[in-house]
């Protein structure tokens, strides 16, 4: 075990250079002058000028890279051209407003795939089957700003149930974390059903059923357990790809995340701050893959490195 986490650990330093790098490359690979587009096109050569040594434009892109690299390293994302803060100060109470939205689209995605490939594959197969697959069909299908805009005009204009947008209490969450739970609520019911079914054609499922257990017993307590393994994955890879994801629907709530904020970062051209949201977005997202391959160890202990 110890062994099998060590070896994904090193594993972290090469991907971690990658996400590093490509960081570095947004500022770069500005058409232009990086500094000219900051500073925008009617400002003085001298302003220009300062905002290019302000950056360290000037430097070669290796020694540019190698600063960015040790700033990173000491939580020194620089500064925000827009607010004159700093980047970290800006970034980090967003990217815990999206933790929040995607932890809870995560539980929500979690409980009501699991139920529904659960239910599919039990009764497979079934008029509730086919019903189960129009539903994960649907959910897969839609994309989410189209989903959110219907569910703003249902709950919010017509019933008035629900906030259109913004955070102003619980409420808030209910529409944009059930608009960007859908998917992966879907992608985890068909997963969970295609598991499901291959756990009961398993010789010990039947070996169970034919001593006279249970079948609702049978698919809780020995099914269900060995079907969550490949789902854990999903939901894993899911939840990295909420947090990554989560821009159409801050943007669509007026959530105050940060995919709303890189939107904004890249409308004013502030684009330290667009570096520093994604390179929190990626890390993030390398670092949960990482929780769950650890995680899947404690759940199948027959997973090794090898």
């Amino acid at each position: 075990m110890i062994y099998y986490i060590i070896r994904r650990l090193l594993m972290l330093i090469p991907t971690l250079i990658g996400i590093t790098f490509v960081s570095f490359l947004i500022l770069q690979l500005v058409p232009g002058d990086p500094a000219r587009v900051i500073a925008g096109i009617e400002a003085e050569e001298e302003v220009v000028e300062a905002i290019r040594e302000s950056l360290g434009l000037h430097k070669p892109i290796i020694v540019q890279y190698w600063m960015f690299v040790k700033n990173v390293a000491k939580g020194d994302f620089g500064e925000s051209i827009r607010t004159k803060r700093r980047v970290i100060d800006e970034v980090w109470p967003r990217f815990l407003n999206t933790v929040r939205l995607s932890l809870v689209s995560i539980v929500i995605a979690f409980f009501v795939g699991i139920t529904i490939g659960t239910i599919a594959g039990v009764y497979r197969n079934s008029a509730i089957d086919y019903s189960t697959m129009v539903l994960i069909l649907l959910g897969i299908s839609t994309p989410s700003f189209w989903s959110g805009l219907l569910f703003i005009l249902v709950f919010s204009v017509y019933l008035g149930w629900l906030p259109a947008g913004g955070f102003t209490g619980i409420q808030s969450v209910v529409l944009p974390a059930i608009t960007l739970a859908a998917g992966p609520a879907a992608m985890t019911a068909r997963m969970a059903r295609a598991s499901i079914l291959d756990v009961l054609r398993q010789d010990y499922i039947k070996t169970a059923l034919a001593k006279g257990q249970k079948e609702s017993k049978v698919i809780y307590k020995h099914a269900l357990k060995n079907a969550l393994i490949p789902t854990v994955t999903i939901i894993g890879l899911q939840f990295g790809y909420l947090i990554g994801g989560a821009v159409l629907v801050e943007t669509i709530f007026t959530w105050p995340g940060l995919g709303r904020l890189i939107v904004q970062s890249i409308d004013s051209r502030d684009y330290p701050v667009v570096q520093g949201g994604v390179l929190i977005f990626a890390s993030s997202f390398v670092f949960i893959n990482l929780a769950v391959d650890i995680l899947y160890t404690y759940i199948d202990p027959r997973v090794t490195y090898e």
